[in-house]
Order: structure tokens, then C-alpha cells, then sequence
């Protein structure tokens, strides 16, 4: 597709127009749900601008979608070896990131954070009244000393602000240190509870002195203009409101406008009741694939960044279907994509073989697909074959698999 680069002052309205399938492929594309990726963990990940983590187990989902031949043990020993570490960044949530961005990405999403903290409705008002410089050094010292759980970090600040909920000053140091959540936590087969220190403990105060001084206003507008870049060639073509929607920042309509030279510039086909496309930024070599290249079935962990990283969502999935995926919890379901959008969902279920014997235990694990609507049948074959090596991958301990479509 010819592209151009588009000055500031243009009109947005003569750029070359990109359709909704053309967004979809796009994206695909840059998430590997076209082609199978054959890198290391750590590049997908660093390409990635890291995985949406909530979950310990979400990310390994994620990869086996995205890369070929991944196995449990490529995440968990990079996890261990400190490669790849689950910090909460962009839109406030944890996510799976490798140790460069771990590094820097807290410091350039703090406003989130302070914004936060200033109007949280459970924590806000007894944070006013404390001196957050003095809480954030306090709770430093005590999760760089050894990791500690969220209630015995707020208990023992609690000793030192007794008329503050214990809740509230762990929930304030959370919200101004960068804190890793420690392994064995987010490592295959093993468990742990939520257990936090300082990136600056984890990674090693050497390495941590090496990353970007963002107190310097030249560096962290420099790191600004990387991250959106990083964005788009993960998630683009897409406009401001997209990249703020990823990211949770605000204000980075200036940092697009510094880099209008090296961009190109789309219309996003118009949607319902809109009398013009919005305006798109892309990089100039990033793929975008014909509208008509075929998009396999793939399986999304929950709260995939594929549905999450947009302001219009359309592009993977339609307003109906995202509303259907809501839940009362506020939990995301895995999906499914068939040709390229969210046509459903799975989940896993586990039952005992042999309920009351005395042998070890043996359990059936079953992959159910719920589509929205019904499927063809070459499209139903596809689902269930996808659907059968996802399950023996994210029920490995499981003695039976299967793999149904409700």
C-alpha cells in the first residue's frame, strides 16, 4: 500500500484511507496472530511493550498464540533468571515486561499512579494527610530489605502512621515504588502469594543506575516519543486517542505532533454517525498487510492487549460483541478470534476421573468454545484442532484432554 508522509498542517482528510479489515490485518500482523513468531521470549516480549499480566498464567497463553513452539519453561526460566519481570505500568495493571522496561516504564506511567492515589476513593483521603516522600522511602527500605506481602508491608507501616488502615499505606507504597511481584510467583507449575521489592533490589542497584534519568525533562520527552513509537509498531496504525487509551497517559497529542516527520499519516474508515475518518499515524515500514490475507483462528488469554489497546476497539471486535463479553466482576474472558475478529470465548474445566478412589489424582480437562454465532464447518474443524493444543498446553498436569464447541 503507497503511503506518504503527511506534514502537520495537513489536512487529515486527504490521507489515504484504511478500512476496518485493514487495521485488523495490520494488527495481526504486528502481533504475530498471522504467522506464528520464531524469536526468544524476551524479543516477543520487549516487541511487545509487554503482555497484560493480572493473572500469573495469562501471559503463557498469550505467547503460545504468538510464538511457535513456545513452551512453559522459555517464560518461566527468564522469570527466574530475571529477564522478564510482572510490575503494574500501563493503565495501572500488571503486565509482563522484560528488565529494560521494567526499569523504566514505572517512572514514565507515575502520573497514573499519583493521579490515582490523589483520588482513590478507598485510599485517597487518608493519603492526603501523610507526607507520600516519607511513606514511599519507608516502605523502600522494608521491601528492598527482604519481599514482602502486601499486609505485612501495611502492618508494619502501620507502626510508624498507627491512625492510617494498614490497607491504605501499603496501597500508597504500591502507588509511588516501582515493585516487582517476585518469583515463584508467575512461574509454571508453582505458586506463591503477591510478594513485592523494589526493581531496584531485583535487578541490582548497577543496573538500575544505568536506566534513563527520566527526572530530566530532555530524556523522559526522548523516552515519551520511544514508547509511542514502540507503540505503533506493535499495535498501529492508530490516532492519539488510541495510544492514550494503551498507555492510560494523557497529553501525548504534543509528543505525536514532535513526531510528525518520521510518520505517515491514514484515515480510519468512518464509523456510525461519523461524517469523517479519524486520523491514523503509523511508521513508515511497519506492515500492513492486504485487507484479504487470511487470519487464522487464535485463542486470546484474558484481558489480552490485542482488545484492550484501543480507543476503537472495532477493529478486532464489534461494539455488540464487546458488550457481551462484560462481566459483573469485572473479569475478562479468554476469546477467540475467527478470521482475525472476537467471535467468542473459552474457558477451561477440570473433573476427576476416578471421584473417591485412592490413587493419585487423575482429571479430565475440557476446552469449551462458546462462539456468538454459528461457525462453518472447515471453521469449526479449525477451532477445535487449535482448541485441542491449547488445552494440553494450559492443562499440562491434566491425565485426558478434549476440546468441545458449545
Amino acid at each position: 500500500m503507497a503511503t506518504r508522509r503527511t506534514p502537520r498542517t495537513a489536512d487529515a482528510r486527504s490521507a489515504p484511507l484504511l478500512t476496518r479489515a485493514a487495521l485488523n490485518r495490520a494488527l495481526l500482523a504486528r502481533q504475530y496472530l498471522l504467522v506464528r513468531a520464531t524469536v526468544p521470549v524476551v524479543t516477543l516480549v520487549d516487541h511487545l511493550v509487554g503482555l497484560q499480566a493480572q493473572l500469573p498464567r495469562s501471559p503463557y497463553t498469550a505467547l503460545w498464540s504468538r510464538l511457535a513452539g513456545f513452551r512453559h519453561t522459555d517464560l518461566s526460566e527468564a522469570l527466574l533468571d530475571r529477564r522478564v519481570a510482572r510490575i503494574a505500568v500501563m493503565r495501572g495493571t500488571i503486565h509482563l515486561v522484560t528488565a529494560d522496561d521494567a526499569l523504566v516504564l514505572p517512572g514514565l506511567t507515575a502520573p497514573l499512579y499519583e493521579r490515582d492515589l490523589r483520588q482513590n476513593v478507598v485510599h485517597g483521603a487518608a493519603l492526603r494527610t501523610l507526607d507520600l516522600a516519607e511513606l514511599t522511602e519507608a516502605a523502600r527500605a522494608l521491601v528492598e530489605a527482604e519481599p514482602r506481602v502486601s499486609t505485612e508491608l501495611g502492618g508494619l507501616l502501620a507502626e510508624r502512621w498507627p491512625d492510617v488502615a494498614p490497607g491504605s499505606l501499603a496501597y500508597g507504597a504500591r502507588g509511588t515504588l516501582p515493585l516487582v511481584q517476585v518469583t515463584p510467583r508467575g512461574v509454571w507449575g508453582r505458586s506463591g502469594a503477591t510478594t513485592w521489592t523494589t526493581t531496584r533490589a531485583w535487578f541490582g542497584a548497577e543496573r538500575a543506575a544505568g536506566a534513563p534519568d527520566l527526572a530530566d525533562p530532555d530524556v523522559r520527552a526522548a523516552e515519551l516519543e520511544r514508547l509511542v513509537l514502540r507503540y505503533l509498531a506493535a499495535f498501529g496504525p492508530a490516532s492519539v486517542a488510541d495510544v492514550q487509551t494503551w498507555s492510560g497517559l494523557r497529553g501525548l497529542a504534543a509528543v505525536v505532533d514532535g513526531l510528525r516527520e518520521r510518520l505517515v499519516t491514514f484515515r480510519a474508515e468512518p464509523g456510525p454517525g461519523s461524517a469523517s475518518g479519524r486520523e491514523l499515524v503509523d511508521l513508515p515500514d511497519a506492515p500492513r498487510p492486504d485487507a484479504e490475507v487470511p487470519a487464522p483462528v487464535r485463542f486470546l488469554a484474558d484481558f489480552d492487549n490485542l482488545t484492550l489497546s484501543h480507543a476503537d476497539r472495532t477493529r478486532v471486535v464489534s461494539e455488540e460483541h464487546r458488550r457481551a463479553l462484560a462481566t459483573k466482576n469485572g473479569m475478562a474472558p479468554g476469546t477467540v478470534l475467527v478470521d482475525g475478529r472476537v467471535a467468542g470465548t473459552w474457558a477451561v474445566t477440570r473433573e476427576r476421573l476416578d471421584p473417591g478412589g485412592v490413587r493419585a489424582r487423575r482429571e479430565l480437562a475440557t476446552l469449551t468454545v462458546r462462539t456468538f454465532e454459528p461457525v462453518e464447518p472447515a471453521t469449526r474443524t479449525e477451532l477445535l484442532a487449535e482448541a485441542e493444543g491449547l488445552v494440553r498446553f494450559v492443562a499440562d498436569d491434566a491425565a485426558e484432554h478434549r476440546a468441545v464447541l458449545a
